[in-house]
């Protein structure tokens, strides 16, 4: 009778180990959720996702739960959640001030951390923000007559999606380093979760390998063009980007400076790297919703940037390095052409990826996919040269524009009112 209960017991514990391992394979398996997140974070219910509304509220509890699925620890200052305060600007020079006691006339933004502790010495910060415009603001480019909700699938419900999947990705693999995944609030109103976390780390900032920032990733085009900034911001980016990629077209931008979160980690001597598909007909107007997104295009930049991350894993601490400030260059400008310049366009001159209703540029009927050479007695040979030459007319002006179109050249008259 004892050998059989002794037996029996064996087979018991072998039965447990059985669905214990079992439960541990079925609790790590890697999912591709990315357009459930899409979907979910650019749905007409969160209205836009706008800093400090019930919409982006929702949102925050939504990513949480996320995090929660993936086993992220909690690393903010309450749970997963960094709040932060702040009153609206009005004079658009000044920087936004913190509040710490907010009140009824402060806007209060949520971050969202989690944290993969794999007892390195380094930690990887990998982000996107997550709010969007609302029903337009300031930052709108829609000019229709009825109140509309922007649903931000590419600003940047795209960016929160691959920050997502690279959580899931990284789970078990490349523990030289920890991993901080974060969703940035404030984002559109001048990166003020990412400035506030810089000021306010949850973690040691020292500490800090690298941070990767995605924001619109989501309309990646046929011919594959991949934007990256901040290579220059640690030598050895250029070599590890090339080597991991054998399927992208890439545009390499080396300044740590730009319109988004990446600017405040490189501010405080973080090597960043930010990856973005460009610009469109969309961009900042109710028509960026998620059936416009290119989720095979997502995967693929997960995947390189999965790749990248494996690659760097064993490199230790990266070197910080100091780049030209591009955006001390740009002008200012009194007038504007009404075009959305194509970012990822490398050639010479300015193509046209957009043009907007009843602006000097459609009145004189340029075109999607023009390219400007020339605009008055300036050639334009690339992106600053197109802001400097237009930084020159003010209200009033007329002047000539010479852009190239199926190969040939085409002089239109410019108006600016």
């Amino acid at each position: 009778m004892r050998k059989n209960r002794v037996k029996k017991m064996k087979q018991i514990s072998l039965i447990v180990i059985f669905i214990t391992l079992v439960g541990c394979k079925q609790e790590f398996k890697y999912e591709n959720n990315m357009k459930a997140d899409v979907v979910f974070l650019a749905d007409d219910a969160l209205e836009g996702r706008q800093t400090g509304t019930e919409g982006e509220k929702k949102a925050a509890e939504y990513l949480k739960g996320r995090f929660e699925e993936l086993g992220l620890a909690p690393k903010g200052t309450e749970g997963y959640f960094q709040d932060f305060s702040f009153k609206p600007k009005t004079d658009p020079h000044k920087e936004v001030e913190f509040e710490m006691n907010p009140t009824d006339s402060t806007i209060t933004g949520r971050n969202i951390l989690g944290y993969f502790d794999n007892q390195a010495d380094q930690t990887i910060v990998i982000g996107a923000h997550y709010d969007h415009l609302g029903y337009g603001g300031d930052g709108s480019l829609y000019r229709g007559e009825e109140k509309a909700i922007h649903n931000g699938a590419d600003d940047n419900a795209s960016g929160v999606a691959v920050m997502l999947d690279l959580a899931a990705r990284l789970k078990k693999s490349n523990k030289g380093n920890n991993y901080l995944f974060m969703a940035f609030s404030g984002e559109e109103m001048g990166l003020l979760g990412s400035n506030y976390f810089a000021k306010n780390p949850t973690i040691d900032s020292e500490k800090i390998n690298y941070m990767i920032n995605l924001d619109m990733v989501g309309r990646l085009k046929a011919d594959s063009t991949l934007a990256v900034y901040g290579v220059g911001t640690s030598p050895i980016f250029k070599q590890v980007l090339n080597a991991s990629n054998d399927k992208f077209k890439l545009v390499e931008n080396e300044s740590g400076v730009g319109p988004s979160d990446h600017t405040s980690f490189y501010l405080i001597d973080v090597p960043v790297l930010h990856f973005f598909t460009g610009q469109h007909e969309d961009y900042h107007k109710p028509g960026d919703d998620s059936d416009k997104i290119n989720y095979e295009g997502m995967e693929a930049i997960s995947n390189y940037i999965s790749e990248l991350v494996t690659d760097l894993d064993d490199n230790g601490e990266l070197a910080f390095r100091t780049t030209k400030n591009e955006s001390e260059e740009v002008p200012r400008f009194k007038v504007g052409l009404g075009v959305i310049p194509d970012y990822l366009y490398d050639g010479e001159g300015m193509r046209i990826d957009g043009v907007s209703e009843d602006k000097p540029a459609q009145r004189a009927g340029l075109e999607k996919g023009d390219i400007v050479i020339k605009m008055g007695d300036s050639a334009v040979v690339d992106m600053m040269s197109y802001m400097r030459a237009l930084s020159v007319f003010e209200a009033g002006s007329k002047t000539n524009v010479v852009v190239k179109r199926d190969g040939e050249e085409i002089t239109v008259d410019i108006e600016f009112k």
